[in-house]
């Protein structure tokens, strides 16, 4: 295999992991509680999510909480609706920081999820975790090599993320009565976060596909996790808005 393509490669794989410990950790147990995780488990999508994102998880679900309270409407952190598509999918990350910023965002949103002495003495450090990770796949690749790996997966991640809060704003499918939307397509890429309407229907369902057509990877994961013990699932769907016959 040519050295480039393994590289390549490598970066996809190493995003689609980030997006499935972002989706199953960060969305779904921590920011909606729709699971429970013993604790090595989580000590992986602790390391995980710094190696590979830099992202502090009660800065990530402060974010998400407060989209969902003002969804679409004016204190939405990232609303296509408001802001535009393009001006989302672009600077999605720039948006999220703006937020972060925001020290009502943290204080109303991440009460329940103080730093522990792991955040303050290591996890809180964004760069010294992405630092190990590209050093990971220099070792892995070669540093010429490594180093396309790292911005091959930075740049799939932010804009797989990105196309999450965009498009799933805008285009898409609306079987349930909120402005988010459902992309099958982004769903098969994202480990199910295209199904946006269905989520923002029923943010508490650790199980984001709706419908026999429907398909969420991550819940494949979680089925997995489950028969190791290693994840509870506290509830599969809470009582949707009622169906919309809507759909774009």
């Amino acid at each position: 295999m040519a050295p480039l393509l393994r590289a390549v490669l490598v970066a996809m794989a190493v995003s689609q992991v980030a997006i499935l410990v972002t989706t199953l950790w960060l969305h779904r147990t921590l920011a909606h509680r729709a699971m429970e995780v013993r604790p090595a488990l989580t000590t992986v999508f602790r390391v995980v999510t710094w190696i590979t994102t830099g992202i502090r998880p009660r800065q990530w679900v402060a974010v998400h909480r407060r989209h969902h309270a003002y969804t679409d409407v004016e204190g939405d952190p990232h609303s296509p609706v408001l802001l535009g598509t393009l001006r989302v999918q672009i600077t999605n990350l720039w948006l999220y920081r703006k937020a972060t910023r925001d020290p009502r965002t943290m204080a109303r949103y991440a009460r329940d999820l103080p730093p522990d002495r792991w955040d303050l003495r290591l996890f809180d450090h964004a760069f010294l975790g992405l630092g190990l990770g590209i050093a990971a796949l220099v070792a892995l690749l070669g540093w010429r090599y490594g180093l396309v790996a790292a911005g091959v997966h930075t740049v799939t991640y932010l804009a797989l993320n990105s196309a999450v809060n965009a498009l799933g704003h805008a285009v898409g499918s609306r079987p349930f009565d909120n402005t988010a939307r459902n992309l099958q397509w982004l769903a098969l890429v994202t480990a199910g976060e295209g199904l946006h309407n269905n989520h923002h229907a029923m943010p508490t369902s650790a199980r984001l596909a709706m419908g026999p057509r429907q398909i969420d990877p991550g819940w494949w994961a979680i089925v997995v996790f489950r028969r190791f013990g290693w994840v509870e699932t506290r509830r599969l769907r809470s009582v949707p808005a009622q169906p919309s016959s809507r759909a774009a």
